[in-house]
Parts: structure tokens; sequence; C-alpha cells
């Protein structure tokens, strides 16, 4: 990563920090008042070593130095932890804005973007990517200040006491072992970054064959999806040794200059003694402060390290908030104003890859309170009409309105309020059946979704299993058949009363007699609505006010039931092909 972007990463963080200045500048009042106690340590030890060493030792030590010694170190220890105190609300909250802002933003990302994302390793990266902000936060200013700090406060105090070769040996080895250990993190890093992708990857796979439980023993791949896993897992592997090779390195580096710097400054301080230029207690005192600078020299190296680390885990998560959004509101938007609910498709162009146009040229209108059906062959653009309505994807060419209001000139927010669905292949949430009725409509009274319920003809259903309402449906609903999840899904949308509702496929998947009464109620909750219903089944829109035939992007064909069988086109070939299935069905099963 560049001094750029990290350069780009502080000045992110730098809102977070200073909106909670005061409790940052008393953070690093603290900070600074447990330093200079800490430094004072040896001084004090300095004196009560000098003072024990002549023959009235007892009587010339007297108690108040061993009674300050004692605060000294005591109060370092309380300054520091009074420190973590102030500043853990400020760390915890950078961490939990920044992530509830990746989270708004990833929702507000187009759905092509969330269609070529794999789930597992985005998770991961967030999860890694918060972790980090929490890490780089404390080490700004728990350690790089500090360090420094204290590093100066030694070395200064070295040179004025002593003589220059003091602070020569001490800043020498500090030069030193900074470029050493800048220069075998940067190489470190590469091994951090590669460890991180192949952890990703072992989980997306991981995640992947989960979701897909079914179909993995369907086909019966249990060993095929282990051996996967495991390919990535040994990648991750030999990334992690070559990551931890390299950090036993670092270390046996670090220790080296450190202990020849320590050598030569007990040494200088030795040959004092010897020549009667210092005392014992300047020995002493020395050898602590040489401790006590070792202690942040070591953590130097770990700082720099862990801070090259939390700037590679949020280095993805960054990018992530960086992905443009390719549906926007247009600044100062209004709100969808629905009046009747009216949809009108005009000469819509749409490809989801320029180089191949799935919509060309259509238009259609539904009139407040009318159902209109749009049939087809798979991959005609069917679906794609929902998509579009709903505003994750903009048209090419073209205008989609509702009440005269073109979707793009008004809140997206508005538009998929308006709007309700019921698809072909219902997704629910791990929860219980309660809260994925209740999600239509998150404030609704408890009365309000039982009154859903029963217009969806599920209540009886739900209050006869063993936890009622507090059933789990298990990952993505697996638990319950398709026509209960349809069920569950036309609740859902009763309990959000939009008036304009959207059928795409909502029964294709079902058996002729759950189709039959699921049908039953989509009628019963699309009257008086405006409705878009589209359909593999023809038997399931012959009441619908007008039916439109689509071919390869185009409506080829358009009317009620009657005109569109009096045509003897492509709908009553359809028509014909669909009665004929039904009664080979029939009489295969009689």
């Amino acid at each position: 990563m560049s001094a750029a972007v990290e350069f780009s990463v502080l000045r992110r963080l730098f809102p977070y920090l200073w909106e909670y200045r005061g409790r940052v500048f008393l953070a690093l009042a603290l900070l600074t008042a447990a330093k200079l106690a800490n430094i004072s340590v040896p001084i004090l030890m300095k004196t009560i070593v000098d003072g024990l060493s002549g023959p009235q030792a007892v009587a010339a030590v007297p108690v108040a130095l061993l009674a300050a010694y004692g605060l000294l170190r005591l109060s370092s220890t309380v300054f520091n932890e009074l420190r973590d105190i102030v500043f853990v609300k400020v760390a915890q909250s950078a961490m939990r804005r920044i992530a509830l802002e990746t989270f708004h933003h990833l929702h507000a990302l187009s759905l092509r973007f969330h269609l070529e994302r794999q789930t597992g390793g985005l998770t991961r990266d967030i999860e890694r990517g918060t972790r980090g902000i929490s890490t780089l936060l404390s080490f700004m200013v728990f350690s790089v200040l500090p360090t420094l700090l204290e590093i100066a406060l030694v070395t200064g105090f070295l040179i004025y006491k002593f003589d220059i070769w003091f602070g020569v040996i001490t800043v020498g080895a500090l030069v030193l072992y900074v470029a050493l250990t800048f220069s075998i993190s940067e190489w470190r890093t590469a091994h951090r970054r590669a460890m991180n992708d192949m952890d990703s990857k072992a989980n997306t796979k991981a995640v992947d064959s989960l979701l897909n439980y079914e179909t993995v023993k369907y086909f019966g791949n249990e060993r095929w999806e282990a051996t996967r896993y495991d390919e990535n897992l040994a990648r991750y592997e030999r990334a992690v040794v070559k990551s931890e090779t390299s950090l036993g390195l670092l270390n046996a580096v670090q220790a080296c200059v450190i202990a020849v710097a320590v050598s030569l400054l007990m040494w200088r301080a030795a040959d004092g003694i010897v020549h009667g230029a210092l005392t014992l207690g300047d020995l002493v005192m020395v050898n602590a402060m040489l401790i006590q600078l070792y202690i942040p020299l070591n953590f130097l190296g770990v700082m720099y390290r862990e801070m090259k680390q939390a700037f590679t885990d949020m280095e993805k998560m960054f990018k992530l908030l960086g992905e443009n959004r390719e549906v926007a509101d247009k600044p100062g938007a209004p709100p969808l104003a629905v009046t009747g609910g009216a949809l009108r498709f005009e000469g819509v162009d749409f490809g989801y890859d320029e180089r191949r146009p799935i919509l060309k040229n259509v238009s259609f209108e539904i009139p407040a309170g009318h159902r209109v059906a749009v049939v087809g062959a798979s991959g005609s653009g069917k679906s794609t009409l929902a998509r579009l309505l709903f505003r994750f994807y903009d048209v090419n060419r073209g205008r989609i309105a509702i009440d005269g209001q073109d979707i793009r000139d008004v809140q997206q927010e508005s538009v998929r309020a308006a709007i309700g669905i019921v698809p072909q292949d219902t997704v629910l949430f791990n929860d219980t059946i309660y809260y994925n009725i209740a999600y239509g409509r998150p404030a609704a009274a408890r009365e309000e979704i039982l009154a859903a319920a029963d217009v969806a003809h599920i209540r009886a259903f739900i209050e006869a299993l063993p936890d009622t309402w507090e059933t789990t449906v298990g990952e993505r609903g697996l638990k319950l058949s398709g026509g209960e999840k349809q069920r569950v899904s036309i609740a859902r949308t009763v309990l959000k009363n939009p008036p304009i509702l959207v059928f795409d496929e909502a029964t294709s998947a079902l058996d002729s007699k759950t189709e039959k009464s699921i049908q039953a109620e989509l009628r019963q909750i699309s009257e008086n609505r405006t409705a878009l219903v589209i359909a593999h089944r023809l038997s399931t829109v012959v009441d619908a006010d007008q039916i439109l035939v689509m071919h390869e992007g185009e409506i080829v064909e358009r009317g009620n039931f009657r005109e569109l069988m009096a045509l003897e086109g492509r709908f009553a070939e359809m028509w014909r092909l669909q009665q004929e299935e039904d009664r080979n069905r029939e009489a295969a099963v009689a």
C-alpha cells in the first residue's frame, strides 16, 4: 500500500477523532503524565541507590523517597489505565460509524455489484476492516506519540546528564532499528495480503457450499466440496507459514540491534564508574532507563507491523466505500407522489451488457387499479421489467413513470415503498415466521401482522406449529415448503400495503393444487391496486385486463385473452402447447 493511500485512510479517520476531540486531548494529557512518571522512576532510583551506598545508608535515605518511588510506579499505571478508559469510546464509536457507513453504502450499490460479488469474502473484508480501524486508532494515539515522546526524553536526559556518546549510541541504534523494521515489515506486507486473500477465498467457498447444501447433497459432491475447500486452506496455510517465518526473522533482527546498543551503553556507564566519573546509582539509572527505552523500541516494531496490517485489512473495506453507485438519486430529488399508481413504460431500451440488449423499445401502460400480465419464453425480458421498475438499474433509453413522474427524478426509497412484490423464489431471513412477515412493515402492530397472515391463509398453519409464530424458517426459508414460503411472501406484501403490486412468476414453481389456491389469494390482494403480473403459466392470467406477449426483448402482441386467441399468433400457440402439456401430465398421473 502506497504512502498516498495510507494518508488517504488517515484523512478519512480524522473527522471521527475530531468529533471527540475533548476526549482525545484528555487522553493525550494522561499519556504525557504517564510517560513523565515513567521517566522519573529511574532518576529517583539513582538517588535511593546512592543514599544506600554510604556507611549511614539507612539514615541517609528518607522514607519520603521510597514513598515517592512507589507513588511514581503507581501513577504511571493509573494514568495509562485512565487514558484507555477515556479513549475507548472514541475508538469504538469510529469503528461502529465506519462499519455502518459501509453497510449503508453496500445497500446503496446496484444489483449488478451484488450479483458479481461473493458474500462470504465480502463479509470477511468488512469484519477485518472494522477491526483494523480500532487497531489503527489505538496505535496512532497510544503508540506513535508516546513512543516518540519517551525516546526523546530518555535520549535528551542521557546526553544532558552524561556525554554525547550516550546519545550517539541511542540515536544510532534507534535509526538502525527503525530502518530494519520498516524494510522487513514492507516485505512482510505482501505475505500478509496473500494470507488475507486466501482466508477470504476459503471462507467464500465454505459459505457458498453451505448455502447450497441441498444441491451438494443432490449430486453427492460432499467430497468434491471438501477438496475445493481444502485447496484454499492449503494455500492459506502456506501464506501463514511465510508470514510467521518473516515475523520471526524480524523479531530476531530487532533483538540483535537492541542487545548491541544496550551492551555499548552499559560499557560506557561501567567505564565511567571505574574512572570515578559516575556513581553506582548512575549505573542503576542507566540500566533502568535502557530497559524502559527497550520496551517502546520493541513496541515500535510491533506497532509498525500492526499498523501495516491494519492498513492492509482496511484497504479492501475502503475500496468498497469507493465503489460508485450505479443508480443514485438526483440532488434534491423529491419523494414520489402516488395518486393512483398508474405505470407507464415509454420506449424503454435496456441491456445488462451494452453488447447484449435485453429490452428493445418497450412501451405499455397500466392504468391505476388495472391488472396487466406479461408472458413470453424464458429470456424474453419479462423479469427485467420488474428490476427496472424497482430501479435496481436505470434504463439505457426511454423512461419509466409512476403517476406521470419519471422514477429517475424522485427518491429511490419512495419508489420502492410504493411497490410490493411476490417473487417466484421467495427468500426468507433465517429468523422466525413472525419476523419474516413483519419485515413488510417492521413498525406494524401485532394485530396487523396477524390480519396479513389471515389474508394469505397461513395463520392456521402457523398456529398449528409447535413454536407457532416463533418457528424459525431456516437459511433462506428451507424449512418451509414452496407454498408455505409463498404465503409468507404474500402476507409480507399485504402488510406493506403498497398501491402497486408485482407478481414475478409467483406460482410457476408450485404444484397445480397449491398454484390454484395461491392464485386466488393473489387476485384478492390485487383488487383495486395496479398490478404487473409476470407469468409463465398462461392459465393464471386469462382474467388480466391486458396481456403483453414478449419475444426477444420486444412486445410482439398485446390484448386481452379473447383478442390474443383470435389473433392465432404466438400467444395462441403458447396456449395450445401448455394445454397439451397439462393433458399429457394428467394422463400420466391417471
